[in-house]
């Protein structure tokens, strides 16, 4: 998995379908729910910057029928990432809080703010984080040891804990990140499943003591009355941020009930005159299910809130404009609900974003310019879409991608194609259900599948994929019968050289992995002469325990290779240092060679190691590597936690044929391509651009000492053949892309948010003849995947250099295509 900035492997979110997911594994919950006292909120922006109280709070409450007494007690904190060094902090508690009551415990003032708590019922100075951090209800007023949520949750002096933020201490998922201005709170019944993020949800701080008294300073203004396309107003960010707005009316389209990002959708019936303003909106209730019903017509009240999946002010997401803390009153039932938008193929603009170069969040909306624009203006409207094809498969996290733009960029098996970065294809989105698993599991899907009839539901940003259909309508899925790809084996004279991205192989994965890539090899590849492969793990894969060696991992492959029929391959690869090449943490993941000795040799020449470069020598006029397997400039700061490259010499029916694998720095880092910064600044560029320069250079030096040299540049080189970096390779003619000499509608080898878009690539210099180029897909437009690549091959006869010796090596091979000898 290399387009690592968007994977949602590699951490644990909560995303706008109202799901909690996680790639890794949670933590053990504490053993068991607190029957009575728990804790009910916390706020640590008290005299913070736009902070209006001046303290930081945790408050208390009973979820039990009796008296909770908590003398002896104490609640405590720990940072939200805390070091070898940090220490909880502790405030001790006294008297008791009733059933259905509430006990505030006042903690660390600020210079900021101007509104005081209620009088508290214990006190203590702790300076909390406003962001990130744990507090834990406990039985003493010793100081907790623990810093890990299973060292925490085998401490039975904790009766409750609450991780917000990003903390590593935390009951299941921690809570989504509060603010200087917002807490974490339970809803009013004070569920208690021992899943921070499930249990508590970002709201406006209400403190509240024992003796039932909230703040009592200046309650603000008066609510503003407020239609929806007020709130929504001309631009991405509401004009009424962050204020209570009054007499908020529509009918409920659409709820979502499950999650800890429940709510419901309401549209106006009647809408203003301006195209700019959507007429739906989002009312968040967190993680409880609303009492309301599709149809019902209500009167809401509550606080507007830009919801962005991450910090606000760091944020390269755009944001979902809600209405959060909200009250409401059903006025009626079954009420028709507003017609949808019909997507039809010209309903989406086919230009993307505007570009000023910067945020453009505070730009009036053009909706029928940009599409962006477009679909900012439809957020939390109902949008439908009939027939829709699949572009982007069903992932494991129950989404796919559909077009409402079936001619955009089609590609040959019916995805969309990116070709350029001003040639996004704006009739992708991505579709979600709202519609319970237990009733109509989720569709799987491949590219080229159809969701038949009508789909249907609101449509709203998320960070992973960009605006997104929740569909409450789900077209019924027909099967278009996509099948994987086989190429063509090599006549007995071409050389056949694969690359293949094999996604984080290593030995603890299914044998069932192995399998399929055993037979994507023999079957699909029909068996290339040489293969370079990507992401090859160590023996231990992401375990990190030092272990560099993977030979336990190319073993295994090898072997399910001849398991399927296919010849026994060698492999020569080098290990890394230890964690210094990037990919999943542990992993050691390196490029490597497999090669068929039957029929190609593989040049030994010893001296390659992780840190030592590989040179070229000049000896009869040939081109030689001084070390065979060796890296290419290893310690170059171009290839800092980046795989680096591994040349190798092979001899094929006398003629020298050198291969260097790649695998490219990721696009981590980069500004997504629907977020709010257009356009979006590619930082892993620069990166990839210097890794460019140093294997071109690197290939020049082969050509300086053999101008014929037979030259294969192939792997993962994360990047696009219009890219800087591919750019670099290929100046001059002296390498080209295979890729970029294919038609467009061909030209893909991984399929991301809905785009068929180029990763892969397989370079030649001009040596090679009778050149035969295929990208082979089997993976990356199926639900079902052995890797999230599909890989290439490259079919040709080596040059000697010498047109007499390569016109008699052509007849040879002519006559045994002919006469089969």
């Amino acid at each position: 998995m290399t387009k690592t900035h968007r994977s949602k492997a590699a951490f644990t979110v909560a995303v706008a379908s109202g799901l909690v997911l996680g790639g890794v594994a949670a933590p053990a919950a504490l053993a068991a729910p607190s029957a009575d006292a728990v804790i009910a909120e916390v706020y640590g922006g008290g005299g913070n910057s736009g902070a209006t109280l001046t303290s930081d709070f945790v408050e208390l409450g009973n979820r039990g029928g009796a008296a909770a007494s908590l003398a002896g007690f104490s609640v405590q904190y720990l940072p939200g990432s805390a070091s070898p060094s940090s220490a909880w902090q502790v405030t001790p508690l006294a008297g008791s809080v009733a059933p259905g009551g509430r006990y505030l415990v006042a903690e660390g003032k600020g210079s900021g703010g101007t509104v005081a708590l209620p009088t508290p019922d214990a006190t203590g100075a702790i300076a909390m984080s406003a962001t990130a951090g744990t507090i834990a209800l406990v039985s003493g007023t010793t100081a907790l040891t623990c810093k890990t949520a299973a060292d925490c949750a085998a401490d039975a002096r904790i009766k409750d804990l609450v991780g917000f933020g990003t903390a590593t201490v935390r009951e299941g998922n921690p809570t989504a990140a509060p603010s200087n201005t917002t807490s974490v709170a339970r809803g009013t019944a004070l569920a208690d499943t021992d899943d921070n993020a499930a249990d508590f949800t970002v709201g406006d701080p209400s403190p509240t003591n024992t003796a039932g008294e909230s703040t009592g300073g200046d309650p603000g203004p008066a609510p503003t009355p407020a239609k929806i396309h007020d709130i929504q107003g001309t631009t991405r960010i509401s004009p009424f941020k962050d204020k209570k707005v009054s007499g908020v009316t529509g009918v409920v389209t659409a709820t979502r009930t499950f999650g800890s990002q429940r709510g419901f959708w309401l549209t106006d019936p009647n809408p203003d005159n301006d195209p700019r303003t959507s007429e739906g909106l989002f009312v968040f209730t967190g993680s409880t299910s609303p009492a309301v019903a599709v149809g019902d017509a209500v009167t809401a009240i509550g606080t507007v809130r830009e919801f962005y999946p991450d910090a606000p002010a760091t944020s390269n997401y755009q944001s979902l404009t809600e209405l959060s803390s909200a009250q409401w009153t059903v006025d009626s039932h079954g009420n028709a609900l507003p017609a949808p938008t019909v997507l039809n193929p010209d309903t989406v603009p086919t230009t993307y974003a505007p570009s000023p170069g910067g945020n453009i969040e505070p730009l009036a909306l053009e909706p029928a310019k940009y599409a962006l624009d477009f679909w900012e203006a439809h957020e939390s409207e109902i949008v439908s879409v009939t027939d829709a094809r699949v572009v982007g498969p069903t992932n494991s996290f129950n989404e796919l991608y559909v077009t409402s733009k079936p001619d955009q960029h089609k590609s040959v098996r019916g995805g969309s194609v990116y070709l350029g970065y001003d040639q996004l294809n704006s009739g992708v989105m991505k579709v979600s259900s709202l519609i319970p698993f237990a009733e109509r599991p989720f569709p799987k899907l491949n590219v080229g599948d159809v969701l038949t009839g009508t789909t249907s539901g609101p449509v709203e940003y998320s960070n992973f994929g960009g605006y997104t259909l929740f569909a409450g309508v789900l077209g019924t899925e027909k099967d278009n019968g996509l099948q994987g790809e086989t190429t063509r084996r090599q006549r007995t004279g071409e050389l056949a050289v694969a690359t293949y991205n094999v996604e984080n192989l290593a030995p603890g994965d299914p044998q069932a992995k192995y399998d399929r890539l055993g037979e994507a090899i023999v079957t699909h590849l029909a068996t290339p002469d040489i293969v370079n492969l990507e992401e090859i793990q160590d023996n231990t894969g992401a375990t990190d325990d030092g272990t560099v060696a993977a030979d336990q991992t190319l073993q295994k492959f090898t072997d399910a290779i001849v398991a399927k029929g296919g010849p026994r391959y060698q492999w020569r690869e080098i290990d890394p240092v230890n964690d210094q090449d990037g990919g999943q943490p542990g992993g050691n993941i390196r490029v490597a060679f497999l090669f068929n000795p039957a029929r190609v040799s593989f040049v030994d020449r010893p001296g390659g190691t992780s840190t030592t470069a590989v040179g070229v020598v000049r000896e009869h006029g040939k081109a030689h590597l001084t070390a065979s397997p060796g890296r290419v400039d290893p310690a170059n700061e171009a290839w800092t936690t980046s795989r680096k490259p591994l040349a190798g010499e092979f001899v094929f029916k006398g003629r020298t044929v050198f291969v260097i694998a790649n695998h490219f720095n990721s696009k981590g880092g980069d500004q997504p391509t629907h977020g709010r910064f257009q356009p979006p600044v590619r930082s892993s560029e620069v990166q990839r651009a210097k890794q460019a320069t140093v294997l071109r250079g690197f290939v020049d030096s082969l050509l300086a000492a053999d101008r014929n040299a037979n030259i294969v540049v192939a792997g993962d080189l994360n990047d696009y053949p219009f890219s800087p970096a591919v750019q670099t390779l290929t100046a001059g003619g002296v390498l080209k892309d295979l890729i970029a000499s294919v038609p467009d509608a061909e030209r893909y080898s991984y399929v991301f948010e809905g785009q068929s878009q180029v990763l892969d690539h397989i370079l030649a210099s001009r040596a090679p003849r009778g050149v035969d180029y295929d990208v082979v897909h089997i993976n990356a437009e199926f639900a079902d995947q052995a890797s999230d690549h599909d890989p290439q091959v490259i079919r040709f006869r080596p040059s000697a250099g010498n047109p007499i010796e390569d016109g008699i090596y052509d007849f040879l091979d002519w006559l045994e295509q002919v006469f089969g000898k």
